[in-house]
């Protein structure tokens, strides 16, 4: 049964850059469209990044674009989110999930605080 483990967050400070990555028990490449998204508690879910892996298109909400950038690798079976200088709002739950199905994993915490 596909999984998928996502790894990679932790506490960095303002400015700092962190690099998730959400691994699946099963190809990659038959996912077809892979969402990151992040979760505050008493906050809508808010859609992150969207990658594709049938034209390699990808997505960001407005608020990280130029600053994250989401990429796969086939050969490891993850799709890879990389976060560069986060600010305090970029704190959350991040999970990765499949659209077409909502099939997620448990997600990394992101904190970002001085």
């Amino acid at each position: 049964q596909l999984q998928f483990v996502e790894s990679g967050g932790g506490l960095v400070q303002p400015g700092g850059t962190l690099r998730l990555s959400c691994a699946a028990s099963g190809s990659i490449l038959d996912i077809h469209k892979l969402g990151w998204f992040r979760k505050v508690p008493g906050k809508d879910r808010e859609g992150v990044s969207c990658f594709s892996t049938i034209d390699n298109s990808t997505y960001y909400t407005a608020s990280v674009k130029g600053r994250f950038t989401v990429s796969r690798d086939s050969a490891r079976n993850t799709v890879s989110l990389q976060m560069n200088n986060l600010k305090p709002e970029d704190t959350a739950l991040y999970y990765c999930q499949r659209p077409s199905d909502g099939l997620r994993g448990q997600g990394t915490q992101v904190t970002v605080s001085s």
